[in-house]
């Protein structure tokens, strides 16, 4: 079980807004990434998911990336790879067994009606994008701040993690174990009797229920890590 966060793709050269101090172009991080902030500014927020949406498409997986697919191939069933991150740059080196807990960068949905959601590298600059179905406001497929994972999600990660296994292992890599729940799975990862360990260039806030600590960059270490390559 792999739990990834920011630092897995602040590699492949995409931004952290830790690094920034939690701020886009002067504007709380809050003003653009929840139900609130998109109520008020809609513009703004499009404005700012277009423009991740653009600098993601430039950037490529990286070396950590792809010795997570490469493991995948491997084990199976027995692999599961959860992200906090939305960029997409798992399923594009090849990870299929993924859980996205906090959404996709290039999915949309209706913000009004319960229109599935759809894949979408669209930038939306100068107008706001409407439903086909209902003509309610399209918003990026995001977990915002206020709103609630799908349980769906949370009950796959928990359901992996108690399966019986001669051997289980749950990596952390590159997360700062601020946020919840991801950052309490290491614990529930213990209960079951799991092996912890945390690949990260910096300590984290979990850092101490981790059974071993590997302070460095995932794309440097995972490869001989998970690979011996």
């Amino acid at each position: 079980m792999v739990l990834t966060g920011a630092g897995v793709s602040a590699e492949s050269g995409l931004p952290t807004f830790r690094d920034a101090n939690g701020l886009w172009e002067h504007h709380a991080i809050e003003a653009v990434a929840s139900p609130e902030g998109f109520a008020a500014d809609p513009a703004l927020v499009w404005r700012f998911y277009s423009q991740r949406r653009a600098g993601a498409l430039t950037c490529a997986p990286n070396a950590g990336h792809r010795a997570l697919a490469e493991v995948e191939t491997q084990l199976g069933e027995r692999f599961l790879l959860a992200t906090q991150n939305v960029d997409g740059l798992h399923a594009r080196a090849g990870s299929q067994r993924l859980v996205e807990v906090h959404g996709n960068l290039f999915r949309t949905r209706c913000s009004a009606c319960s229109r599935p959601p759809f894949e979408d590298q669209a930038q939306y600059l100068s107008s706001l994008p409407r439903c086909d179905r209902c003509h309610g406001l399209l918003r990026p497929d995001i977990v915002w701040f206020g709103e609630m994972l799908n349980p769906a999600h949370l009950k796959r990660v928990e359901a992996f993690l108690a399966h019986p296994a001669p051997r289980t292992v749950f990596l952390a890599v590159g997360t700062s174990g601020v946020v919840y729940p991801a950052a309490g799975w290491v614990q529930l990862a213990k209960e079951y009797g799991a092996e912890t360990w945390l690949v990260n260039a910096e300590a984290a806030d979990n850092g101490a229920h981790f059974d071993t600590f590997v302070c460095a960059k995932s794309a440097e270490v995972l490869p001989d890590l998970l690979l011996g390559a």
